[in-house]
């Protein structure tokens, strides 16, 4: 598993730079265009870190892609094993509903968040809103300063400009929709 973890951080990382030399952008450029810093870029281009999917989304609309393709290898190899990809912690995993949204503003993803755990070290942040509705499961959302308790059937619409944090506070395991729109 955790070798397959390598493979991922390595595959995105090398695809998000691949990109970026051949359409001759700079990593000072997808740093002003995203906000991120050059040596958290660079990471990500190593292979040593995975980007969570709104720094996924923000280097896409730097590098004028579809995030989709960025992802497209792990959701092959989920097909596979019929497992979920592209973990952004140790306890989340997301699939694209959208795939092929080039330059589109709207993504769909279906997240899914092991029992009794939360994103480690992770808040996110990025331009746009975000819409999450439950599946199945109860999750926190942390908004700001602002806590939000969901389950099955309820949804939470948010600026997600503002930082923000999902927990799995059940039993089981929780599987959300998420809506992100970017202009």
């Amino acid at each position: 598993m955790a070798s397959q973890k390598a493979n991922i951080m390595i595959s995105t990382g090398k695809k998000i730079k691949t990109v970026r030399t051949q359409k001759k952008i700079t990593l000072d450029q997808v740093a002003n265009d995203t906000g991120y810093k050059k040596d958290y870029l660079k990471k990500i281009e190593a292979g040593t870190v995975i980007p969570p999917v709104g720094a996924i989304l923000q280097i896409s609309r730097a590098l004028q892609i579809d995030s989709g393709l960025l992802l497209k290898d792990q959701e092959e190899k989920v097909e596979k094993r019929a497992k979920a990809y592209v973990k952004r912690t140790d306890n989340y995993a997301y699939t694209t509903l959208t795939p092929g949204a080039e330059n589109k503003h709207l993504k769909a993803f279906r997240v899914n968040i092991q029992a009794m755990k939360e994103h480690k070290k992770v808040a996110y942040q990025h331009e746009g809103e975000e819409f999450v509705y439950v599946l199945s499961g109860r999750i926190e959302i942390e908004i700001g300063e602002n806590l939000n308790t969901l389950k099955k059937g309820e949804s939470l619409h948010f600026n997600s400009a503002i930082k923000h944090k999902l927990r799995n506070i059940g039993k089981t395991d929780a599987e959300l929709l998420v809506v992100i729109y970017s202009p």
